[in-house]
């Protein structure tokens, strides 16, 4: 059974290869714009979602090569989230994976069109996949935007501003975490899944799983907020509480955010307990979301 560190290296390492394949070169013109999606999308970071869409696809037996564009599609996507997250007009974050956020390094202007241009080369990326099996490749065309629009991460962005400065319940917290955050987590999983071949309820069990890791990262995020420091995260600590942003532990209090972790990792473990040992990456990542330090 491969360990989750040698994994997430490994899927780094093919989906940056990948990456520099699909992305457009820095001398292609509009050179200043590609340079700006390059930068966001080689910034750094461990390359959680496209990950994910490989260990789905590994769980179900399917091919890695066969997967790498939608992987591609997705860190694209989550990488635009970044760029349009860090906005003066969002959460107005100087500092994005230990460096500057793409508006503070070329602009607000360039930021916004960077953000663009990677939402729609994501697609571009998915739609040319003639390999894949045609049903198939609309199925995951159709996750990807269901999860990154309205009914996922961006209606979860639009509650998460209208939100912003006013008690919340804890029950709208979780609704904000499960779209803005585990809708796109959700989807990886599913994309991997179905490009494999999966079947209904294998691919049901997946998106059980999505949405349960999914809450489990934003509550420990939450959480990291307001522990962590700035060096660690590679993003500013204590930015969600000085903005007065909807989180758990501002909803629920610390020691309530830690136990609702806590459960949600031990129910995700349950539901990879049909695949025994194969599920031995998703497994060690749920832990690993639960304990993480960064």
């Amino acid at each position: 059974m491969q360990d989750l560190s040698s994994f997430l290296e490994e899927s780094r390492r093919l989906v940056d290869a990948a990456l520099e394949i699909h992305l457009p070169t820095e001398s292609s013109e509009p050179r200043t714009l590609h340079r700006a999606m390059r930068y966001s999308v080689f910034a750094g970071g461990k390359r959680v979602r496209p990950a994910l869409v490989i260990a789905a696809s590994d769980l179900h037996h399917g091919h890695r090569e066969s997967v790498l564009p939608a992987a591609c599609a997705m860190e694209m996507i989550h990488t635009y989230s970044l760029i349009h997250d860090d906005l003066p007009a969002m959460d107005d974050d100087d500092l994005r994976r230990g460096r500057p956020s793409c508006h503070k390094a070329f602009g607000e202007a360039t930021a916004i069109l960077a953000g663009d241009a990677l939402l729609t080369h994501a697609f571009l990326i998915l739609a040319g996949q003639s390999a894949a099996e045609p049903r198939a490749l609309l199925r995951i065309i159709s996750t990807l935007a269901e999860a990154a629009g309205t009914g996922g991460m961006i209606g979860g962005q639009m509650a998460d501003l209208e939100s912003e400065g006013h008690e919340v319940k804890l029950t709208t917290v979780e609704r904000i975490h499960l779209l803005k955050t585990a809708a796109l987590i959700t989807a990886s999983l599913s994309m991997g899944a179905i490009l494999a071949g999966a079947g209904e309820d294998d691919l049901w069990r997946m998106q059980r799983f999505g949405r349960r890791i999914g809450l489990l990262f934003q509550i420990t995020d939450d959480i990291l907020d307001r522990t962590g420091d700035s060096r660690s995260l590679g993003k500013t600590a204590g930015k969600d509480e000085a903005q007065g942003k909807a989180t758990y532990p501002g909803a629920a209090g610390m020691e309530e955010a830690n136990s609702r972790a806590r459960q949600l990792a031990r129910e995700a473990s349950e539901d990879l307990a049909p695949y025994g040992d194969r599920a031995g990456v998703l497994l060690q990542f749920t832990d690993y979301l639960l304990r993480r330090s960064h």
